[in-house]
């Protein structure tokens, strides 16, 4: 097995499978920025944080105290049979040992109260960053691998600020209190004990420079997978449609045996170095006990300074395995920092203005002055774009798939802002408005109906959280969806599944449509509102549209030509440009690309 996994984007191994998720293995072995970062998030909780440092301290002084008391205990109570004294020390031992549990017990209880609230506080902080960056970031991020960054990274780094550092400093403590107690009780037989330091550091420095790899493979694989799983779940009808079940199930082995060759290649390094520290610890001690042994025969040193030096060797190398794991923490913990700080320093490509002022109440007047636009600096979409809708008005956006229709309502939203020229409503330009103002006014009907689970009432309410149920209900009859609903069991109570799957896409159109009545926005967009529906629903939606249009500027894009012919104005779109505008009438007197499209419809239809 290689550490080399993951560096190339070829062939069936880990690494491609890594790499197919936009996982990068590379990256520093040890960055202060990124610790200096997040310890920023400790800040809130700096007086548990000293609590638990000083409890640290006192439980570091506690575990040194025991062996020498064991040391007097021999050497002057023990040796001279002075049981009244030996009671003591036994005493003095027994309350040490007391006193221990007691602070570490503290100590543990508080890095653990400090620890949950800061993974909430990551993951909260991750989550409305989530919400913040505009749907560009959505279309070009997995949502497995972003799961992985609040779920998984956030895990490993909550495990080294709030328990890591406190042990840090407590191992680093104890080893430099042994060390001078240890000289200060015998210099010679304390050197000869730390001869075998020097290839502790030679093991540890060979671990560190492997571990560094590994546990950022680790960090790509738990990704690779999570996105992967997310991605097979999602679409798990396509995946059975085409009976690709197989193939599927093939792939996730892959991604699942890249990730566990990340995860046996980290823990085999583990599995190597901490046998090492336990051999070279067993080193010590015999070399404690021959040289030890030697001098005491002698009479060069006491019986209790040997067994103080065996108990202090056997505590020596306990906090260099801890360190030693404490790595290895800090190494996933580097990897995962990179990924969260990346994900909350991405600035959205989509951002509210300094000085943004809340957008007034709306009119409805939409203008598009030559507006030009292109996803992430690529081919451009629109090219010069004008069209006014006066207040009231419905305009439909009809054209072929990738015309850009969906790209004008998405600007005229401003889910994403424009490369060139300008979006105005009310003359406003949509870029000197706070967007939650701009999109309180607006109201959104998907292609796609989207509702989230939970009861139909609190969907419908979605936008309007404090409306009445006779409000939802009221709702709901404009936009015909009252009658299915009465008829389920729970009626409003229903409980919506994941994704819907209990209700038609006909029934979740019906709701979302509910949805935009309730938040009687002043500006509308229909995104293909009617493209997957039968014709018996499309015609309740048909109905509930016209209720929910009345006196509300909407954007309607369609496919079905035969659902806007009533439009107060039709833009044909081709190639990022209006090519024709006019009422239905008038565009199919003049011949061009529109009645083209009318005609091909009506012939399917026929047919």
């Amino acid at each position: 097995m290689s550490l080399s996994i993951g560096t190339t984007s070829t062939g069936m191994g880990p690494g491609r499978m890594i790499r197919s998720f936009g996982e990068e293995v590379e990256g520093r072995p040890f960055d202060w920025r990124i610790i200096l970062r997040l310890l920023t998030f400790l800040r809130p909780h700096w007086p548990r944080m000293v609590v638990a440092f000083l409890l640290m301290l006192l439980a570091s002084g506690l575990s040194l105290v025991v062996p020498y008391l064991i040391k007097i205990a021999i050497d002057q109570h023990i040796a001279q049979g002075d049981a009244p004294a030996l009671g003591r020390v036994a005493l003095l031992m027994a309350c040490a040992f007391l006193g221990l549990y007691a602070v570490t017990a503290g100590q543990q209880y508080l890095l653990s109260w400090v620890g949950q609230r800061l993974l909430a506080t990551l993951r909260a902080q991750l989550f409305h960053h989530l919400q913040v960056l505009p749907l560009g970031y959505h279309d070009t991020h997995i949502v497995g691998v972003t799961l992985s960054r609040v779920i998984s990274d956030v895990a490993v780094i909550n495990e080294l600020l709030s328990e890591g550092l406190v042990t840090l400093v407590g191992d680093l403590l104890i080893l430099v209190g042994i060390i001078v107690t240890m000289l200060s009780m015998s210099p010679r037989l304390a050197l000869l004990s730390f001869s075998v330091l020097p290839l502790m550091a030679l093991a540890t420095i060979l671990f560190a420079r492997r571990a560094q790899v590994a546990f950022r493979h680790t960090r790509a694989g738990i990704a690779a997978i999570v996105g992967d799983l997310a991605e097979d779940i999602s679409g798990m009808r396509v995946i059975q449609a085409f009976a690709r079940e197989d193939i599927s199930h093939e792939h996730f082995d892959e991604v699942n045996r890249a990730n566990r060759e990340a995860h046996v290649m980290a823990m085999s390094l583990s599995f190597v170095f901490l046998p090492t520290v336990e051999f070279l610890g067993m080193l010590a001690t015999a070399v404690v006990l021959w040289f030890g042994g030697r001098a005491v025969a002698q009479g060069e040193l006491t019986l209790g300074v040997v067994v103080a030096f065996l108990a202090y060797v056997s505590r020596f190398f306990q906090p260099i395995r801890e360190l030693s794991q404490l790595y290895t923490t800090m190494q996933a913990a580097m990897a995962g920092g990179e990924r969260v700080l990346a994900l909350l320093d991405s600035e959205p490509e989509v951002a509210d203005a300094p000085d943004a002022f809340e957008m007034p109440p709306v009119v409805g007047r939409i203008e598009l002055r030559d507006v030009s636009f292109s996803y992430r600096g690529e081919t451009r979409v629109l090219h010069q774009v004008n069209l006014t809708v006066e207040p009231g008005q419905t305009v439909a956006l009809v054209g072929p798939t990738g015309a850009g229709k969906t790209s004008i309502a998405n600007l005229i939203a401003r889910f994403y802002d424009v490369t060139a020229g300008g979006v105005l409503i009310d003359g406003i330009d949509v870029r000197q408005v706070g967007q939650r103002s701009l999109r309180r006014q607006m109201g959104l009907v998907p292609q796609d109906p989207f509702l989230f689970s939970g009861a139909i009432a609190d969907n419908i309410r979605f936008g309007c959280p404090d409306a009445l149920d006779s409000a939802v209900e009221e709702a709901a009859r404009l936009a015909n969806a009252h009658e299915f609903i009465a008829a389920l069991p729970d009626g409003y109570g229903t409980e919506i599944l994941e994704g819907g799957v209990n209700l038609s896409v006909g029934q979740r159109q019906l709701i979302c449509i509910a949805r935009a009545v309730l938040a009687d926005p002043r500006i509308l967009i229909l995104d293909e509102a009617t493209s997957s529906v039968d014709t018996v629903t499309e015609m309740l939606i048909q109905q509930a549209l016209q209720r929910l249009l009345t006196g509300r500027t909407a954007i309607v894009i369609a496919h079905r030509l035969s659902t806007v012919r009533h439009a107060d104005l039709i833009c044909v779109v081709d190639g990022g440009r209006i090519v024709e505008r006019g009422r239905h009438e008038e565009l199919l007197a003049r011949g061009g690309t529109y009645r083209e499209l009318y005609e091909r419809q009506f012939v399917d239809t026929a047919s």
